[in-house]
Parts: structure tokens; C-alpha cells; sequence
């Protein structure tokens, strides 16, 4: 079988929807069953490798976030030309899309037969590795307004373009099932989410003696966008800092907001966070979760969220929201998880970040010395 991909959400620095392309790719590559992905770029570009094979199409940036680049379509029915000579090309099995903007409309043209060239209609896959919603909510919208238009949007302009969907946590599956309501045809929702390599993330690779410093790291790792909530994060971290003991937040991870968030911590608490940027290597990845005491994660509404678990799996406290994807693999069992504020404003976002000493066996995933308790609440709505 070979089947073919199309996402927006790929770049150098992508964050966990590159990262799941990336495993299906070596995956491939290693039984070797055919996988084309179709991703947009600065050029178009074609790289094999084994039985997979990887198209890039120039793109424009996409108008919401500068860091991303969007395949629009240019031509009827909302498809895009060279994705078109693409499929015609490699004739899928099966077509996986991961996109609500611009891509979708492709499987609904697919639906609708208006690709006759095809030798046999493929099979259609909606992956959803985030919420509608959510997203209008952070770059449009927080009124009522949008939430009803990603509702209907989603229902009219989006479900009924697929044969089945699958979503990576049960939070982006309730929009689904929301939208699969009142349809003739009844489509699958399946929840399928993704993985960790324990062969990289794992509790052996921390370290076996104490630090030289005696500096408490607090850790972040993910895309810096306005939808990850990271002013929260900072916020919290101000806060701590205000305790008097010697703290250190480090962030790994690229994007637009990166020079916003870095000019805000230098005027909280000037040297002590540490801006690391995009890390690509895996193996190095580790190390750094491997080295840290605590992980925080302040988005109340992540779809998923792979580096808190494979934060977890390092063996790093993890402290979050008692909301969102993160509730996927995240428990007051194995976690620091506060329940969002009923009355969420940025300036009273943190009641309290507490380091508690000498508990043992405060969490499964947490130094006997070291645990810690972050009240989160979401942001303005």
C-alpha cells in the first residue's frame, strides 16, 4: 500500500506534527512500505530516501504565523496544482491530511470525482493534531462568535470532506464528534495518540550525582507561538524568583515569539533564563530533559503536547493545566496538574509556584527532594 501525506505544519524548526511525520518516514523507510509527504517550502524540491519519498512546494508564508509557509490552492475545486500532478503521479492508496486551512478542500474535490485522472479513488484521512476552535480563539477571535464559526465550519467545510478522521487526544476528537452530528453518511473518529522513542527519552539517562550548581532548572521545550500561552510561563516563573532561591528557566524552542518573550524575562529577571532555540538532535534533547528538575507546560488548551511526555519519560516532575491533550498521558498520579481559574486575566494567572522539600515520593516522575505546584488559569477569553 502507499499512501501519501499533505501537512502545513512542517519547517526547520517545527514542532510535534514535523516530529510525528518524522517517525512514519523512518518507520517506512525501515519495513519498507511506500509514504510520500507533500509539505510547502521556500522552493519546490523532491528528496527520496529508501521507499519514501518527501515533495516540497514553494509556498508563500502563511499569514497567521510568519514561521510556517501555506499551500494554497490555485485552482478549481481548492486544489493545488502541483500537489495535483503529485497525486497523479504517485497514485495513493490512501491520502492523510493534516490541515484546516487549505489543504482540505483537496479531499473534498477527491470526493466529488473531479480528479478523473486518478485510476481508483483513494481512500480519504482527516488527522487532526489540533482544535478549530482553539486556534481562532488565539489569532482571530475570543467572542462567541468565532466559536460558533469554527463549529459550523468545522461541520460544513470540513468533516464531510473525509472518510474517517483520527485525532491525537480525545480533547481534539470532542470537536470531531461535535461536527459529525446530522450527517447522512456516519464517518469514524479514531484516537490515536502519538508515541515516545524510550530508546532516547528515558530515566537512565539522568544524571547519577548533583549538579556543580546548585541552581533549580525549570524547564520548557516547544514552539514559541502565541498559542502555546508562554506568557503565562514567564509570569509564573517571575513569581518564583521572587522566593529568593536560585532558580533558572530554560527554554528550548524557536518561533515568533521568541524576541517578545526574551525582552520580558530580561526585565522580570535578568540572568536567570536561558534561551536555547531550536535542538534538533534528539539524543541532545534528552540530555537537556535529563538534566533539569521540573517541566512546565502552561497551555490550558494543547492538543496533545509530545514534549511533556517525553519530558515525563526523562523523569522530570511535569507540572500543567488539568486540561487540554495533556490529559492524554497526565494525572494527578504522575503529575502537578491545577485546575484552570474560572476568572482568568494575565496580571492574577499564577496564585502560588512552591517548591516543597524533603517529600518522598511526591510523584512518580520526580526527585524525592524536589516537587512542585504551579496554579495555572487560562488566558483572557
Amino acid at each position: 500500500m502507499k499512501s501519501l501525506h499533505m501537512t502545513n505544519a512542517w519547517h526547520a524548526t517545527s514542532g510535534g506534527i514535523a516530529t510525528h511525520y518524522r517517525s512514519l518516514l523512518a518507520e517506512a523507510r525501515r519495513t519498507g512500505r511506500q509514504m510520500v509527504l507533500i509539505v510547502p517550502g521556500e522552493r519546490d524540491s523532491l528528496v527520496e530516501d529508501g521507499s519514501t519519498r518527501i515533495y516540497s512546494l514553494q509556498s508563500s508564508p502563511s499569514p497567521f504565523n510568519c514561521a510556517y509557509r501555506s499551500i494554497m490552492p490555485d485552482r478549481w475545486p481548492g486544489v493545488n496544482s502541483r500537489a495535483v500532478e503529485i497525486v497523479l503521479r504517485e497514485q495513493p492508496d490512501l491520502i492523510e491530511i493534516c490541515d484546516k486551512y487549505s489543504l482540505h478542500y483537496f479531499a473534498g474535490a477527491l470526493r466529488k470525482g473531479y480528479l478523473p485522472e486518478l485510476r481508483r479513488r483513494p481512500v480519504l484521512i482527516g488527522l487532526s493534531c489540533e482544535r478549530r476552535d482553539d486556534n481562532l480563539s488565539v489569532y482571530l477571535t475570543r467572542l462567541p462568535v468565532g466559536r460558533a464559526f469554527a463549529r459550523w465550519y468545522m461541520k460544513w467545510i470540513y468533516f464531510a470532506f473525509f472518510d474517517h478522521h483520527i485525532a491525537h487526544s480525545h480533547h481534539v476528537a470532542k470537536e470531531l464528534r461535535l461536527a459529525s452530528r446530522g450527517h447522512i453518511r456516519e464517518r469514524g473518529v479514531w484516537v490515536r495518540p502519538p508515541g515516545v522513542d524510550l530508546s532516547c527519552f528515558t530515566t537512565a539517562a539522568r544524571p547519577t550525582s548533583e549538579r556543580s550548581s546548585s541552581d533549580r532548572l525549570v524547564l520548557y521545550a516547544g514552539r514559541l507561538a502565541p498559542e502555546k500561552n508562554l506568557d503565562l510561563l514567564v509570569d509564573a516563573f517571575a513569581e518564583l524568583c521572587r522566593d529568593g532561591e536560585a532558580w533558572r528557566l530554560i527554554v528550548a524552542g524557536d518561533g515568533v515569539e521568541r524576541k517578545r518573550l526574551s525582552a520580558r524575562a530580561e526585565n522580570l529577571f535578568p540572568g536567570r533564563y536561558l534561551f536555547l532555540g531550536h535542538i534538533a538532535d534528539r539524543e541532545q534533547l534528552a540530555k537537556l530533559f535529563a538534566s533539569c528538575d521540573v517541566f512546565v507546560h502552561p497551555n490550558p488548551a494543547e492538543p496533545f503536547g509530545i514534549a511533556p511526555l517525553e519530558a515525563m519519560a526523562s523523569g522530570l516532575a511535569f507540572v500543567g493545566p488539568r486540561s487540554g491533550g495533556i490529559l492524554t498521558y497526565a494525572n494527578s498520579t504522575n503529575s502537578w496538574l491545577a485546575p484552570p481559574s474560572p476568572h482568568p486575566s494575565p496580571s492574577r494567572s499564577v496564585k502560588h509556584f512552591h517548591a516543597r522539600k524533603g517529600k518522598k515520593n511526591c510523584l512518580p516522575h520526580s526527585r524525592p527532594s524536589n516537587a512542585f505546584m504551579l496554579t495555572i488559569s487560562q488566558p483572557n477569553t
